[in-house]
């Protein structure tokens, strides 16, 4: 028989805890929820993280909620299962990132000072790189170590680079990286031409690679630059489906020259403000 859920009266993070851990009981808990391990829910948490951003970038404040709440809901569900097995639980998830932010803020919870900015940035980092060593035991701790290999690719090359930047392996200046990048992008070039599409393959991610050695240079987080793009694509297909429309065809009835027509239609009105 089922039992009720837990109080609407307890204070929600006290009632998500109990919700969590009434899905996980293998005794009458949910099937679906008692057989997840870390690894079958990591994906679900990293869609989640993906949609507050989304939300957030909309300015749906009222998505931005709700989506909050499923992003909590993983953490809340891997603490759960942690707890299970006896390495911790949620209250010791949130003591430790207490703990992380007092430690990494001693400019306002000490009486540390910064110049700038950018000074602060570089405390910052430093005490990152001091928590990293503390962590990096054995003779063979790479610094590269811990860049988790989860991350989106360009995300995780941008982290993996400004690694090797602060031990001075780095192109010095934007031109470099530029001039780097057309190399690579030559010789791309030529693996396509010569038909090897695995040596493409390898190509193409080495060109990825520069791609975010530039935006970790110029201080721009690739994953945004690149939903900006998709976005601006998205906005002017849909034009050109719409105008589409107006004449009686869908794209699969039209061809390059006319699509590509109005593609640039829309690029013309919105340099004008028209759109």
């Amino acid at each position: 028989m089922p039992r009720p859920a837990p109080p609407a009266d307890l204070p929600p993070m006290e009632r998500l805890l109990a919700i969590m851990a009434r899905l996980r009981d293998r005794a009458d808990g949910c099937p679906w929820d008692v057989e997840q391990t870390f690894e079958t829910i990591a994906p679900y948490t990293v869609e989640e993280a993906y949609e507050v951003a989304d939300a957030a970038e909309r300015g749906d404040l009222s998505d931005l909620r709700d989506e909050l709440g499923d992003l909590l809901l993983q953490v809340v569900f891997h603490s759960r299962m942690a707890e299970e097995q006896g390495a911790f639980a949620f209250d010791d998830v949130a003591r430790a990132i207490n703990d992380k932010m007092v430690r990494r803020h001693p400019h306002v919870f000490a009486d540390e000072t910064y110049a700038s900015l950018a000074h602060q940035k570089e405390g910052w980092e430093q005490l990152k790189a001091a928590e990293r060593a503390e962590k990096a035991r054995s003779a063979d701790a790479s610094l590269l170590d811990d860049v988790p290999i989860g991350l989106p690719g360009l995300t995780r090359a941008v982290k993996l680079s400004k690694r090797a930047a602060q031990v001075g392996f780095v192109w010095p200046t934007v031109e470099d990286v530029v001039t780097k990048l057309h190399e690579e992008v030559g010789e791309l070039i030529e693996e396509v031409q010569a038909g090897d599409l695995e040596k493409a393959r390898h190509e193409l991610g080495d060109v990825l690679f520069v791609v975010a050695n530039l935006a970790r240079t110029l201080d721009i987080d690739p994953e945004d630059a690149i939903r900006y793009t998709n976005a601006k694509f998205v906005r002017r297909f849909k034009y050109v489906e719409a105008e589409l429309r107006v004449r009686g065809r869908t794209p699969d009835q039209s061809d390059l020259g006319e699509m590509d027509a109005l593609w640039e239609e829309v690029k013309a009105k919105e340099r004008a403000g028209a759109l």
